[in-house]
């Protein structure tokens, strides 16, 4: 790509006082009809940080303003990175922006539960509308945060990427889980896709139940 292009790229960012710039550049970038954007084998210029933040409660917010439109949040979705330095980044083929994640990029805000030949099948739809099943390729994994040692499930999307299991949904979650032994210990699980996700010790859900 001709340094005139970058350059016009990166003046497109950095100069914008809506995201009427960015969403140009990302859409370039896209690949309609044909999937993802290839983001993780991109690797542009990183250009600096970006006004921009997701919210805990998955709302996305650009220079402290509520991105209302879901089609350009959707778009903007495609394109983000987590890279093995921790940080979420847009990423086009000439640009790399930070931008700033409160705690997971997406939300999981439905559940599907199927049987697939016998076996439980845990299907979820984000709130940009990834439809990710939960199984070896895609782990369900638990925390248990805050001063109410309140049990957050997260769902991996793709790349380092996960979503947040809305609180709807951790309580159906919970529902299908069951007692089982896993390398020794008891503890309390879900499954899907033939994959076993421990969420707690057995003794550490009965505490919590007192």
């Amino acid at each position: 790509m001709a340094k005139s292009e970058i350059t016009g790229a990166k003046s497109e960012i950095t100069g914008a006082k809506d995201t009427t710039s960015l969403e140009a550049l990302i859409s370039r970038s896209a690949s309609p009809g044909k999937g993802l954007p290839p983001v993780d084998k991109w690797n542009p210029d990183f250009c600096g940080d970006l006004d921009m933040e997701i919210r805990a409660d998955g709302t996305w917010f650009y220079m402290g303003t509520p991105i209302g439109r879901a089609p350009l949040v959707r778009l903007f979705s495609t394109v983000l990175r987590k890279d093995a330095d921790g940080k979420t980044y847009l990423v086009t083929p000439v640009e790399k922006v930070g931008i700033r994640v409160e705690d997971a990029p997406f939300i999981a805000v439905e559940m599907s539960v199927t049987d697939r030949d016998g076996t439980q099948v845990l299907t979820f739809r984000t709130n940009v509308g990834d439809i990710v099943e939960a199984g070896p390729d895609h782990a369900l994994r638990f925390e248990i945060a805050g001063e109410n040692s309140a049990l957050k499930p997260y769902l991996h999307v793709r790349g380092r990427l996960e979503a947040l299991v809305s609180r709807a949904l951790m309580y159906d979650l919970v529902e299908l889980g069951r007692a089982e032994t896993v390398d020794g210990v008891e503890m309390f699980s879900v499954h899907s896709a033939g994959t076993t996700f421990p969420v707690m010790p057995m003794d550490q859900l009965e505490a919590q139940s007192k």
